[in-house]
């Protein structure tokens, strides 16, 4: 059996998106999988083991038109594959039309009609109800098919070469790493950065076993400093320095993860690692850490969640600008001097339903 998952970005999304691979997996055991993803989420995925070919999605080379050949190409090479299965967790006009052009047996996808892309499946799953989980949606998926979910399975392996890495760079010690990420892909979702500084000048005035590393990409190393600021001290800023592995590992080397509505706050939730997020316009019912809601920090303002991409009240970003820094810091104190504190193991996942702090 061959079976092709269309899920190419982003960061978050294609890391909740994993369990569908790994009960496929489980259910399939002999079938070959293959991931259409973004070229530079690849090494994410690269030597997974439920995972037999990733094929790439370039998208940078692929808006030129004079490139428009090697796209051609890319789709000829999914109808030659011949899948049994595609399954369409994108659900864009892009990503439906590359899993109707693949001519497979059969189609499934989210009937999430914002571009259209449910009239290309064969089968069409629904929202689970309005504020359901995405990775809930996607689980509802494998039920479509009769692929029974367990959570029987480690979501994120360990990647060895970039663990070794990690270890070198933060040693434990007795020393508790706490991850910091200012940056998300939507500016009107990102906490200022000053709060995060202020967040980690509270905690480590408070606290003396703890220490921060700051994560993101290039484009985030601005942020990075500014945080660092805070206590330089206390701060390791590896900001644009990482690979996708080793943020990983990164992420799975420390006890907690402060940070914004991106893929690191997923990647966190997924390895078991207790998550605060500031939230503003989006839902964390849908997107938030997974299971983890109830240490979502969110404004009860009238505009939130307003799902967009642009701030458009006279008060610019107030759904973020005014959630204090003291009542993250606290939070996490509270966190941190939890004597339970501990990994959740992948089974604890389909246990626990919560809901957001929402914050009068």
């Amino acid at each position: 059996m061959r079976i092709l998952i269309l899920k190419p970005s982003a960061l978050g999304d294609v890391v909740q998106a994993l369990p569908v691979a790994r009960l496929l997996r489980r259910f399939h055991s002999g079938a070959e999988i293959d991931w259409w993803i973004e070229s530079r989420l690849a090494p994410l995925l690269e030597h997974d083991p439920d995972i037999t070919r990733l094929v790439l999605f370039h998208r940078q080379r692929w808006s030129a038109p004079w490139r428009w050949h090697e796209a051609v190409q890319s789709v000829l090479e999914l109808r030659a594959a011949r899948y049994d299965l595609v399954l369409d967790l994108q659900a864009l006009a892009r990503s439906s039309l590359v899993a109707w052009l693949s001519n497979p047996m059969l189609v499934v996808g989210l009937d999430d009609p914002r571009e259209g892309a449910p009239a290309f499946y064969d089968v069409r799953v629904p929202r689970p109800s309005e504020h359901a989980h995405a990775i809930d949606w996607y689980l509802d998926v494998l039920r479509a098919i009769h692929v029974p979910v367990e959570w029987d399975f480690e979501w994120l392996p360990k990647k060895p070469d970039a663990a070794a890495r990690l270890e070198a760079l933060m040693p434990e010690n007795g020393t508790q790493w706490i991850a910091i990420q200012p940056g998300a892909n939507w500016a009107n979702k990102r906490w200022p950065p000053e709060h995060f500084a202020a967040l980690v000048k509270h905690v480590s005035s408070a606290l003396s076993n703890v220490r921060f590393v700051i994560l993101g990409g290039t484009t985030d190393r601005a942020l990075g400093r500014i945080v660092c600021s805070a206590a330089p001290e206390m701060c390791m800023d590896m900001t644009g320095n990482t690979t996708l592995p080793e943020l990983v590992e990164c992420l799975r080397r420390c006890v907690v993860l402060v940070g914004n509505d991106s893929g690191p706050m997923h990647i966190a939730a997924a390895l078991g690692k207790p998550v605060i997020a500031m939230f503003g316009p989006t839902d964390p019912r849908r997107t938030g850490p997974y299971r983890q809601t109830e240490r979502v920090l969110q404004l009860d303002l009238p505009c939130v969640p307003c799902m967009s991409k642009r701030c458009r009240i006279s008060r610019r970003m107030a759904c973020l600008r005014d959630l204090s820094p003291e009542i993250a810091a606290r939070t996490l104190i509270e966190l941190l001097n939890n004597s339970r504190l501990r990994p959740r193991r992948t089974a604890e996942f389909g246990l626990q339903l919560d809901f957001p702090m929402i914050i009068p």
